[in-house]
C-alpha cells in the first residue's frame, strides 16, 4: 500500500473573481507558530494592484447597481459559508498562535454575525442617511446616498479576521467595489476569507484580496488615480503621513481610526451606519413641486 502524502496548499491572490499567483513570482513567507512550519503566499506586486483596480472598476456597475436587498442576500450568504468554515478559519486563526482556542471561535463567531448585521444595512442605508429635505419654496428637495466607488482597504493585525470582516463589509454593503490588502502579520485567515467569498455569489471584481508587503503598495495604493477611498486603522505615524500627501494628489478620501483590539467587539459600534456613511457620496436633487 501507498504512503499518503500531504499536499501543500497554494495560497493564492484573488483578483477579478479567479485564483491568481503573483505577477512577480514571489512569495511571502509566514511561520505557523502552532504547526512550526512556514507556510509560503503570493505576494502581490504593483502590476497585481493594478490588476485589481481594473477588475473593480469594472465591477462597479454591476455591484453598485444591484438592489439593495440583493446584496444584503449575498452578504448573509458570505456569513453561511463562514460558519460552513468555521474550525477551518479558527485554524487560520491558530497561524501566530496569540489566542486559545475558545478565543478565535469566538472571533470566527463574531465575524458571522457583522456580515449578518452589514447584510441587514443593506436595504436600509437609503431611507435612513437620505430622505425629502425642508426647503423653502416650491420644490422638492430629495438627498439621495450613492457608493463613492472603488474603496481600498488596509486592515490592522489583531484581531485580523473581525477587523478584515467589518472594513470589508462596511463598503461593500452599500454598492462600493473592494481591495482589500491583508495584515502581513498573519494573512492566512484573510486568505481564506477570499475562497469564502468566491463560493458567496459575490460578483467578480466586488472583492479583491491581496497579501503582500503594505510598505510597498500602500503608496501605489495611494497614488492610482481610480481608487476613490482609503480605509485604514492603526498605522504608523509615516505610514499615515505618506498616504494622506499621496492621496491628495488624487483628491482621495482618506478614512484612518486609531482603535484598540476590544474595541472591535462592541458589535453595536463596529455595525452602525456611520461605519457606512464614509463611503458614501450624496446626491441632492431638486424638483418642482406642484403648487
Amino acid at each position: 500500500m501507498s504512503q499518503r502524502v500531504d499536499v501543500s496548499k497554494t495560497w493564492k491572490l484573488y483578483i477579478g473573481g479567479r485564483f491568481v499567483r503573483s505577477e512577480s513570482g514571489q512569495s511571502l513567507p509566514v511561520k505557523h507558530k502552532r504547526h512550526g512550519t512556514t507556510v509560503h503566499l503570493c505576494k502581490a506586486s504593483r502590476k497585481d494592484l493594478r490588476d485589481a483596480v481594473e477588475a473593480a472598476t469594472g465591477a462597479r456597475k454591476t455591484w453598485g447597481t444591484a438592489s439593495g436587498y440583493l446584496r444584503g442576500q449575498i452578504l448573509y450568504r458570505m456569513a453561511e459559508m463562514l460558519e460552513c468554515r468555521r474550525a477551518e478559519m479558527a485554524e487560520a486563526l491558530a497561524a501566530t498562535g496569540s489566542a486559545t482556542p475558545k478565543k478565535r471561535l469566538e472571533e470566527v463567531d463574531a465575524s458571522i454575525d457583522r456580515l449578518v448585521g452589514f447584510a441587514g444595512w443593506a436595504d436600509k442605508i437609503e431611507q435612513i442617511l437620505g430622505g425629502q429635505n425642508a426647503v423653502p419654496g416650491p420644490y422638492y428637495n430629495i438627498t439621495v446616498p450613492e457608493p463613492t466607488g472603488v474603496v481600498g482597504i488596509l486592515s490592522p493585525d489583531k484581531p485580523v479576521l473581525l477587523a478584515s470582516v467589518s472594513m470589508l463589509a462596511a463598503p461593500l454593503c452599500v454598492g462600493n467595489t473592494t481591495i482589500l490588502l491583508a495584515p502581513e502579520s498573519n494573512p492566512l485567515p484573510t486568505a481564506l476569507l477570499a475562497e469564502i467569498v468566491a463560493t458567496s455569489d459575490v460578483p467578480s471584481g466586488a472583492v479583491n484580496i491581496l497579501t503582500g508587503s503594505r510598505d510597498e503598495l500602500i503608496g501605489h495604493m495611494a497614488d492610482h488615480r481610480a481608487i476613490n477611498a482609503i480605509s485604514a486603522v492603526n498605522l504608523s505615524d509615516d505610514m499615515l503621513q505618506q498616504l494622506r500627501e499621496r492621496s491628495a494628489a488624487s483628491i482621495k478620501r482618506v478614512r484612518h481610526e486609531r482603535l484598540s483590539q476590544p474595541a472591535w467587539s462592541k458589535h453595536e459600534e463596529r455595525c452602525s451606519p456611520w461605519c457606512v456613511e464614509p463611503f458614501l457620496e450624496m446626491k441632492t436633487m431638486w424638483h418642482p413641486s406642484a403648487c
